[in-house]
């Protein structure tokens, strides 16, 4: 068969090749940066597993998705307390009583870092692979059946139906409705990277635009999550009153992160077709390919921006918490993969940032 007809097939031999080389590089050489990767492979890997078991429910789909969505859970704490300390080190300059704050994250960082270290070290990944073998199997003889791939569409079909209705359910005054969309939109973006080669003349520029779409949500929930640790940390000590014009500074920086979203949120209509008997947009003659308006500081939701300098103690920079912008091959064609690392930019306006 063409490769054409077998992209799941591809894609889940790639991807989980790309899931076994990070996860031997984080064994081997552990770093801020070979997490972040393995986050990224493992999370493509994912995408492959939620389009099969919408095709085919099987437990086998169903229990490799879950273990390896207990991996990334595992490291979402980490990932949460280095994007805060990328925040924080660009602000205890303007707020210095932020500096305890910072202190305490440094040192949940450290725990975190000895307990990922820990559990990347323990994951063995033969027992993923005979999963991952026996899937394949399976896939190479459904991929045979006729209109295989128009039922890989059709998954992609219902991401974004729920996409949609997350969509509709936006409340600007409640932080928590665009993180539900970010949720839907993520699966649905992931899975169209996956889909993209069945579709003619598919605009790479989409694949872009989707990340920056994503990404505004991402700050948006950054900046949730980044004021709901300040403010218990402020109840858990004496400072409460100090960090009050710390506090209402990133309140503001909040809203404008989510006016900036909601300004630009309808985006959300160009990515696919509405319903799956429509042409998709780029197939519609004369019809230019949409530009969403540019993110702040560059797109991502988890900034690889530059850290101020660590105590003398620490080994290392925080620069590569996050993800940023590179290229890949994705089905037929060079397509923009923004979820590969490039080194961090230099100079004003430092903003690499990650998909997460």
């Amino acid at each position: 068969m063409k490769t054409k007809e077998n992209i799941l097939i591809v894609a889940l031999g790639e991807r989980w090749e790309k899931y076994r080389v990070e996860l031997k590089t984080c064994k081997r050489d552990f770093s801020e940066e070979a997490v972040h990767d393995l986050r990224v492979a493992t999370r493509r890997l994912l995408a492959v597993m939620d389009i099969l078991r919408t095709l085919d429910p099987h437990p086998r789909v169903q229990k490799t998705r879950r273990i390896l969505k207990n991996q990334l859970d595992s490291l979402d704490e980490l990932r949460d307390v280095q994007v805060m300390l990328v925040d924080i080190s660009e602000s205890v300059a303007n707020f210095p009583d932020l500096k305890p704050f910072e202190l305490r994250l440094l040192a949940r960082e450290k725990k975190l870092l000895r307990e990922a270290r820990k559990l990347i070290k323990a994951l063995q990944a033969s027992e993923l692979a005979r999963r991952v073998r026996k899937i394949r199997a399976e896939l190479e003889e459904k991929a045979q059946d006729r209109g295989f791939n128009t039922r890989i569409l059709s998954v992609v079909d219902q991401a974004y139906s729920q996409a949609t209705q997350a969509l509709g359910q936006i409340d600007p005054s409640q932080s928590a409705s665009i993180h539900r969309l970010r949720i839907a939109f993520k699966k649905f973006r992931y899975m169209v990277e996956i889909a993209s080669p069945l579709m003619k003349k598919y605009p790479v520029a989409y694949l872009k635009q989707m990340h920056d779409y994503q990404s505004k949500m991402g700050d948006v929930q950054d900046a949730e999550v980044f004021l709901n640790a300040l403010v218990d940390f402020a109840g858990q000590t004496a400072a409460s009153a100090t960090l009050e014009p710390a506090r209402r500074s990133f309140e503001g920086q909040r809203a404008e992160l989510i006016a900036a979203f909601i300004n630009d949120k309808e985006a959300l209509h160009i990515f696919w077709r509405k319903t799956p008997d429509e042409n998709f947009s780029w197939e519609k003659e004369n019809e230019p390919v949409h530009h969403t308006s540019r993110n702040r500081g560059g797109s991502g939701n988890a900034r690889i921006r530059k850290r101020q300098p660590a105590p003398t103690d620490r080994k290392r920079e925080k620069e590569n918490a996050k993800d940023s912008a590179g290229t890949q091959r994705l089905g037929s064609g060079d397509q923009l993969d923004p979820d590969q690392s490039v080194p961090a930019r230099r100079g004003d306006g430092e903003d690499s940032q990650e998909d997460v």
